[in-house]
C-alpha cells in the first residue's frame, strides 16, 4: 500500500558514490557535461521525502451507508429508500446524488464498503473505532474510565514522530460527549497507557470566523526574549523548591512536562500554523465557514506543518441532540442527510482533497473517514434504539463502509462489497483493528511492538490486526 521513496544524496555517503558513478555512466549514452552538471545539482538540491501523516475524520453518529456510498437501488423502497445513485468522475461508481462535490473527486478516494464490527452501542463503538480494540466492558457505557484502551491518536503521541515543537498528534475541534453526560465518550485519550500520552487538543468553534487558540500568541507588549527571561526565573524558583526540605517539589515536577510541551510550541511558533486567518478569505469560504470545513482546513495546515495524526471529530448544529446526534438518523433520515448532513460533508471533504491534492499532500497523506457503525439496511428495523421510527436507521455494525484516499491508496476504486441489501460484508472484510495496523504502518510505527499497559501491568501489542496491504 505505501509509497516508496528515494532518499537524497549526502555527501560523501555510499549513496552519493553510487549514483555519481550512475551519472558517470549516463555520459557514454550522450549526455554533455553541461547536463551531467545540471543533473547533479538537482541531485545536491533534492528536498528528502516528506514524513508520512494521516487525517483521521470521525463522522460520529454512524452514517448511513446503504444511502450515501453503498447503495443499492435494484432492493426494495423498505431497503433502498428515497435517494438515488448518482454517477461519479470514474465509470461504473455511484454515490448518493446529495454528493454532487464529492462525485467528483472518487478518481482520488477508495470506498472500503467491508468494514465490520459486533458492537452497536455507539459509546463502546466509538471506543472500538479509536482503539483498534474490542470493547472491554459490557455495551451499556459511553463514558470514559481509567480501564479505557489507548486510542489511536495517543499511540502516535507515544511511538509518533513529528517535527521540532510540534506534537506528533493532534485531535480537533472536541472530544466526543453526549449531553447530560459527566464524561466524554470512551476510547478517545491514552487510557490505561496513562493521560501524559493522550494527544494535544485543540477545542473551539473552528467555524468562527475570528476563531484563535489561546494562549499560543504572545502579547504585543512582551517581546520574546523577555518571556524566555520569566522561564529561566521560573526554573531557578523551581530549583529551589524541589530540594528535599520542599513541600512543593512534586507538586512542580508534575506540571513539567507539561510546561515543557507548552513552550515548545510558543517556541516553535505552532500559533502560526494553528491560525486560520493566515489562510486566503476564499481557501476558508471554499471549505465552508462551518466547524467541520475549517476543522478539516487546519487540519490541513497541521500535517503541512509536519503533524503525523491529526484527529478531526465531527460536529454540527445537532451534536447536543440526544436522539439524533450528528451521524445518528433514527428518525426523519432522509431529511437531515440532504439538508444537513450531506451539503455540510460534499462541501468541505471535497475541497479538502483537491486542496490536498493541488499542495501535492495527498501522495503521503493517508485520509480515512469513517463512523463507529452504519445503519440497519431496512427502514424502521429495531436494532438497539427504541428511539428508531420507521422514518429512520437504527445503529448497525455488521457492514459499513469508510472513505480512504491518499498515502499510496489507490483512487477510483471500491474495496470489499456487501450482499444484497447492505446489511452484511461478503468480501474482504476489515476490522477496526486492521484499519488501526493499516494507518499505523502507514505512519511507520510497527504495530507489532508494544506498550505496558498501567492498568493491568502487562505489555500490549500496538494493534492485534493484520495490515491491509492491497489498497494499492
Amino acid at each position: 500500500m505505501l509509497s516508496l521513496f528515494t532518499p537524497p544524496l549526502i555527501g560523501n555517503s555510499p549513496l552519493a558514490r553510487r549514483e555519481l558513478l550512475r551519472i558517470g555512466g549516463l555520459s557514454l549514452l550522450g549526455l554533455s557535461a553541461g547536463q551531467l552538471a545540471k543533473l547533479q545539482a538537482e541531485n545536491a538540491t533534492a528536498k528528502p521525502p516528506r514524513a508520512k501523516s494521516c487525517i483521521f475524520l470521525f463522522l460520529f453518529g454512524g452514517p448511513s451507508q446503504i444511502d450515501l456510498w453503498d447503495m443499492k437501488p435494484l432492493a426494495g423502497p423498505e431497503i433502498r429508500g428515497e435517494f438515488n445513485p448518482a454517477a461519479t468522475n470514474v465509470p461504473g461508481i455511484q454515490i448518493c446524488e446529495h454528493l454532487p462535490l464529492l462525485a467528483k473527486q472518487m478518481d482520488k478516494l477508495c470506498l472500503l464498503r467491508s468494514m465490520s464490527h459486533r458492537m452497536n452501542v455507539h459509546g463502546p463503538a466509538c471506543s472500538e473505532i479509536f482503539t483498534g480494540r474490542p470493547y472491554f466492558g459490557p455495551p451499556t457505557t459511553d463514558q470514559a474510565t481509567r480501564e479505557d484502551w489507548p486510542s489511536l491518536s495517543s499511540l502516535t503521541t507515544r511511538f509518533g514522530k513529528s517535527k521540532q515543537g510540534l506534537p506528533p498528534s493532534v485531535v480537533l475541534p472536541w472530544y466526543l460527549q453526549f449531553t447530560g453526560q459527566a464524561k466524554r465518550i470512551a476510547g478517545q485519550t491514552a487510557g490505561r497507557m496513562g493521560d501524559s500520552h493522550s494527544a494535544m487538543l485543540v477545542q473551539g468553534d473552528l467555524g468562527r470566523a475570528d476563531f484563535e487558540l489561546a494562549g499560543l500568541q504572545l502579547p504585543k507588549d512582551v517581546p520574546w526574549e523577555r518571556t524566555v527571561s520569566r522561564r529561566d526565573l521560573l526554573s531557578t524558583i523551581q530549583e529551589s523548591t524541589s530540594s528535599p526540605e520542599s513541600n512543593f517539589g512534586n507538586g512542580l515536577t508534575m506540571l513539567d512536562e507539561n510546561r515543557r510541551r507548552a513552550w515548545s510550541l510558543l517556541e516553535h511558533r505552532a500559533g502560526e500554523v494553528l491560525d486560520l486567518k493566515r489562510e486566503k478569505p476564499e481557501t476558508r469560504e471554499k471549505y465552508g465557514q462551518t466547524t467541520v470545513g475549517q476543522s478539516l482546513l487546519m487540519a490541513r495546515r497541521l500535517v503541512e506543518a509536519g503533524v503525523s495524526l491529526v484527529t478531526v471529530n465531527w460536529q454540527d448544529e445537532t451534536h447536543i441532540d440526544g436522539v439524533n446526534t450528528c451521524w445518528d438518523t433514527h428518525q426523519e433520515n432522509f431529511p437531515k442527510l440532504k439538508t444537513l448532513l450531506c451539503p455540510l460533508f460534499d462541501k468541505a471533504f471535497s475541497a479538502f482533497l483537491e486542496d490536498l491534492h493541488q499542495r501535492g499532500l495527498l501522495e503521503t497523506t493517508l485520509v480515512v473517514a469513517v463512523g463507529e457503525f452504519g445503519r440497519t439496511p431496512r427502514l424502521g428495523q429495531f436494532e438497539q434504539s427504541s428511539n428508531t421510527r420507521k422514518t429512520g436507521r437504527d445503529h448497525w455494525p455488521h457492514a459499513f463502509t469508510a472513505l480512504l484516499a491518499g498515502g499510496g491508496v489507490r483512487g477510483g476504486q471500491v474495496y470489499g462489497s456487501t450482499n444484497e441489501n447492505g446489511g452484511y460484508v461478503k468480501e474482504k472484510p476489515v476490522s477496526p483493528a486492521d484499519l488501526s495496523a493499516t494507518i499505523l504502518h502507514h505512519l511507520g510505527i510497527d504495530p507489532q511492538q508494544t506498550w505496558p499497559d498501567e492498568f493491568q501491568n502487562l505489555p500490549r501489542k500496538l494493534s492485534e490486526g493484520k495490515v491491509v496491504r492491497d489498497f494499492g
